[in-house]
C-alpha cells in the first residue's frame, strides 16, 4: 500500500465534507409549553439523507487511518440501510467496491438508494448480518467496516465539529441554551456514546436521555449489564434497537433510558409530520416521544428549559411501510391511543390525562 492513495482519498473526504453544510436546527411550534424548547437537529438534510452520513464519514476515516482500507480494497458494512447508503456513497467517492449485508425484511427504496451509489445489497436474515459479513470480507479479500464495534471510537467525542458539538453552538443564542436533556436512540450506540462523553468533558449539565424501541436488548442492558443478553425478536423501527448488546454502546454515559412502544414510535411520526409539513423516519418518532414525555413531566413540575433531539431521516425511504395503514396495522398494531395521547398533550402540555 502507498502511502499517496491513503492521503488522496482523505483529501477526498475532507473536501466533501468541507462542500456540506452543517444540518439544521428547528425548533417546534407548541405554543402551550411557554416555558419549555423543543429543538430537532434535522439530519436528513446530509447528502446522503440521515444522521449515518457522520458515522459512515468517521468510519472511512477510521479505516483509512488503521491501513485497514487500501486502494482497490472491497468495504462490507452489516446494516438495517442506513449506513450502507451512506458509506456507499463514500465507497463511491473513493472508487471502491462496496457491499451490504441487510436484513431480507430492509426497506426496498432503501436498497435502491444503495444501488443509486454503485454498492450492492446481499440480503440475509436479521441474525445473520455480522457473520456473513466477516465470510464475504476473508473471501473477498476485502475491509468489514464493522459499525457496531467501531462507531464509538471512530468520532472524535471532545468536539471536531461532532454532533454534540454542534447542537451547543447552534444552540447558544436561544433563551435556554444549555438543554435540560438530550435525547437519543440507540442503533450502534455511537451517537449516544459521542454525545455522553462530550456533556462529561465539557462539564455540562445537560442530561443524556436514551429511549429504546420494542424488541429490543439495550434498556434490559442498562438495567441489568449483562453483555450476553440477547433476543430472537427484531425492532421495527429501522436504524435503532438492537437483538444483542452491541460493543458500541457505553451504557455510563447515558443518565437515563425509557422504553418507547413502537405504536407510540409511529403515532408521534405521523403527528411531527403535521407539525413540520414533511415525512419523517420512524425512529424520529421514538426520539420524539421521548422528548414529549420529558417535557410533559418539566410542564406539571413546573420546570424550564430545553430539549433537543436528532430528526434521523426523512420518510420519504418508508412509504410502503410506516406510511402504508395497513402495514401498521399488521406490523405495529393500533396507533390511536397514542395520537390521542399526543393531541392531549398539544392542548395541555401533559402526555397522560
Amino acid at each position: 500500500m502507498t502511502r499517496s492513495w491513503v492521503n488522496w482519498a482523505i483529501s477526498q473526504i475532507e473536501s466533501d465534507f468541507q462542500r456540506s453544510a452543517d444540518t439544521h436546527l428547528i425548533k417546534l411550534d407548541l405554543p402551550v409549553l411557554t416555558n419549555i424548547d423543543i429543538y430537532l437537529k434535522d439530519e436528513s438534510t446530509h447528502p446522503t439523507g440521515s444522521l449515518k452520513h457522520r458515522l459512515a464519514r468517521s468510519l472511512f476515516l477510521y479505516g483509512l487511518s488503521n491501513g485497514w482500507i487500501k486502494e482497490g480494497c472491497p468495504v462490507i458494512e452489516s446494516s438495517s440501510g442506513s449506513t450502507a447508503i451512506s458509506e456507499a456513497y463514500f465507497a463511491r467517492l473513493l472508487g471502491l467496491e462496496f457491499i451490504a449485508v441487510i436484513p431480507k425484511s430492509t426497506a426496498q427504496r432503501k436498497i435502491d438508494q444503495i444501488e443509486f451509489y454503485g454498492g450492492r445489497c446481499h440480503l440475509v436474515e436479521p441474525a445473520n448480518i455480522y457473520i456473513e459479513s466477516e465470510r464475504l470480507a476473508k473471501e473477498l479479500g476485502g475491509h468489514y467496516m464493522d459499525q457496531f464495534t467501531y462507531a464509538e471510537r471512530a468520532t472524535d467525542w471532545r468536539g471536531n465539529n461532532n454532533i454534540a458539538e454542534s447542537i451547543f453552538q447552534q444552540m447558544s443564542r436561544e433563551r435556554y441554551p444549555e438543554p435540560h436533556h438530550i435525547v437519543m436512540s440507540p442503533g450502534t450506540g455511537g451517537t449516544s456514546a459521542t454525545i455522553g462523553r462530550y456533556l462529561r468533558y465539557q462539564r455540562k449539565q445537560t442530561q443524556l436521555c436514551v429511549v429504546d424501541p420494542d424488541n429490543s436488548v439495550f434498556f434490559d442492558y442498562y438495567q441489568q449489564r449483562d453483555p450476553a443478553l440477547t433476543t430472537s425478536a427484531c425492532s421495527c423501527i429501522e436504524g435503532i434497537g438492537r437483538p444483542r448488546v452491541e460493543p458500541s454502546f457505553i451504557a455510563d454515559v447515558v443518565d437515563q433510558m425509557m422504553q418507547v412502544p413502537d405504536p407510540a414510535s409511529i403515532a408521534t411520526m405521523l403527528w411531527l409530520e403535521q407539525i413540520l409539513g414533511r415525512k419523517i423516519g420512524a425512529s424520529t418518532g421514538t426520539n420524539l416521544y421521548g422528548v414529549v414525555k420529558l417535557a410533559s413531566q418539566m410542564h406539571t413540575n413546573g420546570e424550564s428549559g430545553s430539549l433537543v433531539t436528532l430528526l434521523c431521516d426523512s420518510g420519504e425511504r418508508y412509504l410502503d411501510s410506516y406510511y402504508n395503514p395497513d402495514w401498521v396495522a399488521e406490523q405495529i398494531g393500533d396507533i390511536r391511543p397514542y395520537q390521542a395521547q399526543l393531541q392531549r398533550f398539544a392542548q395541555t402540555g401533559q402526555l397522560d390525562g
